[in-house]
């Protein structure tokens, strides 16, 4: 019988002191984490865990995912959910990225860059399938907009205090020193993975993110705007117009121009995978 474990994290804020003074604070990552595991656990999932702020460190989420990834096997599924700021340093292992920068998740830490995660995922077996949820900006060419969409947190405070919605984004002013802050750390990361580390996944995993690549993803009041709608969609479990692609795209049909999912997937092809209702063991 197939296993299934999950793995949501939310992070409201994250540690000042690796963000040059910044805190990120958010309102709704938290409450994304604990409705996504909400999900898993109607489902009946083996086994769910959830990191919530300080407990979503870099180390934190690398290790649950590294050891879901040494017990699971053909057949079997694995849901992340990841609620919270996405971030970029510079590339340096010259993947050809067209805005020269490597994506990242803003642990509470530390940055998990995205050559990290694909890495992760050529540690699950053959035959394993994942399924990412991303309520972050976490896109390839979002830089382009950081400094023209979200406020500085310094020079513009009050500007930043005010603002409904808050964007799930590091600023450009700390995305700049966060990086230059800790240069030897991140290019010690990238220059550690694989030139392309997603040519080693061997495992069927889809991503449904919070937005295209040149837009940003809204936090909320009690839940991100990508997340509220993906809830709405699934309607507690009621969901029965298809698999994730149909998902993901009933998803993107009632949210705003501004901001569009992006669904996409790696590894080995698993057509009957992709045609399951989402998250169903």
């Amino acid at each position: 019988m197939a296993r299934s474990m999950s793995l949501h994290v939310g992070l409201n804020s994250v540690d000042p002191a690796h963000y040059d003074g910044w805190d990120g604070q958010l309102t709704a990552c938290e409450f994304d984490a604990n409705d996504m595991r909400a999900i898993a656990e109607a489902l009946g999932y083996d086994e769910s865990t959830t990191l919530l702020t300080a407990d979503g460190t870099a180390d934190a989420i690398i290790g649950e995912i590294e050891r879901a990834a040494g017990s699971l096997g053909a057949g079997d599924l694995f849901f992340v959910s990841y609620s919270g700021h996405g971030g970029q340093v510079q590339d340096r292992d010259n993947e050809g990225e067209t805005d020269r920068s490597d994506e990242t998740w803003v642990a509470y830490d530390r940055q998990i860059v995205d050559d990290e995660l694909y890495v992760l995922w050529g540690k699950f077996a053959e035959g394993v399938r994942v399924v990412v949820l991303s309520d972050s900006c976490h896109s390839g060419t979002v830089l382009r907009d950081l400094g023209q969409q979200v406020p500085n947190p310094v020079a513009d405070r009050e500007t930043a205090a005010a603002q409904s919605p808050r964007y799930r984004a590091m600023p450009w002013d700390v995305v700049v020193s966060t990086y230059r802050a800790h240069k030897d750390l991140y290019d010690g990361i990238q220059e550690a993975t694989p030139d392309s580390p997603q040519d080693d996944v061997s495992a069927r995993v889809l991503l449904i993110s919070g937005c295209q690549d040149e837009q940003l993803s809204s936090d909320g009041m009690s839940n991100g705007l990508f997340t509220e709608n993906l809830l709405d969609v699934w309607d507690k479990g009621g969901w029965d117009r298809g698999g994730y692609q149909e998902f993901a795209e009933a998803i993107r049909s009632q949210m705003p121009a501004e901001q569009q999912p992006n669904y996409y997937a790696v590894g080995a092809r698993d057509p009957e995978f992709e045609a399951r209702k989402p998250f169903t063991p």
